[in-house]
């Protein structure tokens, strides 16, 4: 049958287990019959442009025979009840079989969306609704703590803070204010803040947010008051879960966005642990160069990775359509016989077929810090080489979180205009005292990296709690120095938790996940590791002193020392997948 009409109906009521109604907007085939469902479930308005095309286009999919259900979360814009980020799964359930029995569905259910609409997808899954046939999420997380509010210790001060004000709090205060009986005047003060995130960052103590009047988003000192991966994070983490989850995924993630890792634990966690065949063998996996917000690019911050490399250029709606079109209608449409991973090799900017993640062939390679001390800048006398480090004297660097290493590119997302994502030469931080950089030699032939990519630092401080950074670059023959992944270690959480502070002096051995990425450097480049103690303000500054990371308002410098010798060879560990 051709569809050649769309049918829309706004803001149509559903009512939840515990009686609060939410509302929904539903694109569906003007045309007789009964259709799959596709969800998503949004925090940022069912009715906006973004989100009616957010992943997937709504019109396109009805005219594909999909009814297309946008609804807004719990405690969001047009829905009642207060909302609690990541606690989703009961409404989730609930919305999916409701909309399963209505008399126009088939009774079928895939969901989709990217970020936060990931999250709504996970929590559903979790709960396992019978009428639930798959799920797409695009560039989300594997848990809530490691990685979306914290990372290896470290707050993601840039992100929470930014996401609190603006699209939580900021983009939805009419609704707030009137369901939590705040004064609607206070939206003037919400947008102020929000134009002053670069002022806002160095404020201590962190918990001093008074632009978050109590009840707007209580949930941010939650995050700040929780800050190992304890219960309260446990209880929504789809990473707890995935023995419970039966249905397929089709994950999509960027080299270059902030929730990376866990798109890629998603989809090997459930291709190990899915409770059922369908949900362990139907997982699929995309990774583009992407930022969070620039999918839809072919350019990741300054740097393009050709016209071929963007969602749009992949047809990434398309292929999403194609996943359900197997799983929600049954079509023989060859999804079986894919192979499950397509991701694109940076540096040589080609997309390509694997059939798994990680990479069996993936062998890991050590590169170990050399220097006679003066590692300091980029026209320091830092090395890597594959050789083990005989007697060097160690690196030492001063790092004073009243002037802390700026935030250059990355895989973060916070407001563009105060710290933009993505690619950008790194020699204007390289050129920093407190920032330590070692380069190889140059590539005799093209080296491909593919997978996680971890630093073995053996380290000591004056101070009793500080935190160390690292930043994988690959180096053009130019000097251009274009960034791949970076990781942080807060001292106190070496070994995940409970917290232990240091004994200055003392040297400990650190392991720094500095991220995944798949990079082939080409012939004439140079691997770059560059080590420092703050990444501000994608992390909160170390204050040095020992204090709660949510109370501290004291702030102490601290000598770092950084050793690379026989005794503690200080190394990156690459995931070499071949040299050509």
């Amino acid at each position: 049958m051709t569809i050649t009409g769309v049918r829309f109906d706004q803001h149509i009521p559903l009512r939840l287990r515990d009686g609060v109604t939410t509302y929904y907007d539903l694109f569906r085939p003007d045309a007789p019959g009964k259709h799959p469902c596709l969800l998503m479930r949004t925090p940022y308005d069912k009715s906006s442009y973004f989100s009616r095309v957010n992943s997937m286009d709504a019109v396109r999919a009805a005219l594909r025979g999909y009814a297309v259900a946008i609804q807004d979360t719990r405690g969001r814009l047009s829905s009642e009840g207060r909302f609690q980020p990541f606690v989703e799964a009961e409404d989730g359930y609930d919305t999916v079989e409701t909309l399963a029995s209505e008399s126009w569905c088939t009774g079928k259910v895939g969901m989709y969306g990217s970020s936060y609409n990931g999250v709504t997808q996970w929590q559903a899954a979790i709960a396992g609704p019978p009428s639930l046939a798959g799920i797409a999420p695009v560039v989300t997380a594997s848990n809530y703590h490691e990685g979306w509010t914290w990372r290896g210790g470290a707050f993601e001060l840039g992100f929470a803070l930014y996401w609190t004000l603006g699209p939580l709090a900021g983009g939805d205060w009419a609704g707030i204010s009137r369901r939590q009986g705040l004064p609607a005047s206070h939206a003037e003060a919400m947008v102020a803040a929000l134009d002053n995130l670069r002022n806002l960052y160095p404020r201590l103590p962190l918990e001093r947010v008074p632009e978050l009047i109590p009840g707007a988003a209580d949930y941010y000192f939650d995050w700040l008051s929780h800050p190992e991966y304890d219960a309260f994070w446990k209880a929504t983490a789809p990473q707890e879960s995935y023995g419970k989850v039966t249905v397929p995924a089709l994950n999509v993630g960027g080299w270059h966005d902030a929730f990376v890792e866990g798109t890629l634990e998603n989809f090997a966690g459930m291709v190990q642990q899915g409770c059922t065949e369908a949900a362990r063998t139907g997982q699929r996996l995309i990774v583009g160069p992407w930022t969070h917000a620039s999918m839809a690019q072919h350019y990741a911050g300054e740097h393009s990775f050709g016209a071929r490399s963007s969602t749009l250029a992949q047809d990434v709606h398309g292929q999403i359509l194609r996943f359900y079109d197997f799983w929600l209608k049954g079509m023989e449409n060859g999804l079986h016989d894919d192979r499950p991973v397509k991701i694109f090799v940076m540096g040589i900017n080609q997309w390509r077929s694997e059939d798994e993640w990680p990479l069996k062939r993936a062998q890991p390679a050590d590169l170990y810090l050399h220097s006679n001390g003066r590692a300091n800048t980029l026209n320091g006398d830092g090395a890597l080489s594959g050789d083990a480090p005989g007697a060097q004297p160690p690196d030492a660097f001063v790092y004073n979180p009243l002037d802390p290493v700026p935030t250059r590119g990355g895989a973060l997302i916070i407001d563009q205009p105060v710290s933009p994502s993505g690619v950008f030469d790194q020699r204007p931080v390289e050129g920093r005292a407190d920032v330590l950089v070692y380069t190889s030699a140059a590539m005799e032939k093209d080296v491909e990296v593919t997978g996680l990519v971890t630093l073995t630092l053996f380290a000591s401080s004056s101070a009793v709690d500080t935190d160390f950074t690292a930043k994988l670059v690959d180096v053009r023959p130019d000097g251009y120095a274009r960034n791949l992944c970076d990781g942080i270690v807060r001292a106190r959480y070496r070994a995940g938790g409970p917290a232990k502070l240091l004994t200055p002096g003392e040297v400990y051995e650190f392991r720094i996940a500095i991220g995944s990425t798949s990079n082939v450097f080409r012939k004439g480049h140079r691997i770059r590791l560059e080590v420092s103690s703050s990444n501000f303000p994608r992390f909160d500054r170390n204050l040095n002193t020992g204090e709660s990371i949510a109370h501290g308002t004291h702030l102490l410098p601290a000598l770092q020392t950084i050793f690379h010798d026989a005794e503690y060879p200080s190394r990156v560990t690459l995931p070499v997948v071949g040299t050509t």
